[in-house]
């Protein structure tokens, strides 16, 4: 079992090995749900749609995929701020 301290803000940091058993990276979040009794229940927070949810994305309106080398271009203009 794990203490931690309420600062005087009310906020509390968890410790790595907490963070680390959750499997929550900096960035990440977590859900908290609040229990009976005064307890509280902490998980991360996962990606709740499928995989097969972005691959409409790539397609174009004529039915045809994007080829890896428009991918690729596409790619790059989006991390030049171009698109």
């Amino acid at each position: 079992m794990s203490t931690l301290t309420v600062t005087a803000n009310g906020q509390i940091t968890l410790r790595k090995d907490i963070l680390k058993h959750l499997g929550v990276h900096p960035g990440e979040k977590i859900i908290v749900d609040k229990l009976p009794d005064g307890r509280v229940e902490m998980k991360a927070a996962r990606p709740t749609g499928k995989i097969s949810d972005v691959f409409d994305f790539l397609k174009r309106e004529g039915g045809l995929s994007l080829s890896i080398d428009e991918m690729n271009v596409v790619a790059e203009l989006g991390w030049a701020g171009k698109r």
